[in-house]
């Protein structure tokens, strides 16, 4: 019951090597990058996702990341 008939059936593996990080297990904390692959890495690096933190990063460094104050309003700017 456990010999050469049952091998045919065994293609589930459960604990594969992940292609992201290349450990066997969920995906690391560190990725993992080479060099020798920069198009891999540019399909996977910052940018490629949803950047819900740096892309208000950068419209705050425009403007010197102002904080607590308030803009002026155009009716008052022109009186």
């Amino acid at each position: 019951t456990k010999g050469t008939q049952s091998f045919g059936m065994r293609h589930n593996k459960t604990h594969t090597i992940c292609s992201v990080c290349s450990l066997a297990a969920l995906p690391a904390a560190k990725m993992r990058k080479f060099n020798w692959s920069q198009k891999a890495l540019r399909r996977r690096t910052t940018g490629t996702g949803r950047m819900r933190h740096l892309k208000n990063v950068q419209r705050r460094f425009k403007n010197g990341f102002r904080e607590g104050s308030s803009a002026v309003s155009k009716k008052a700017a022109t009186n």
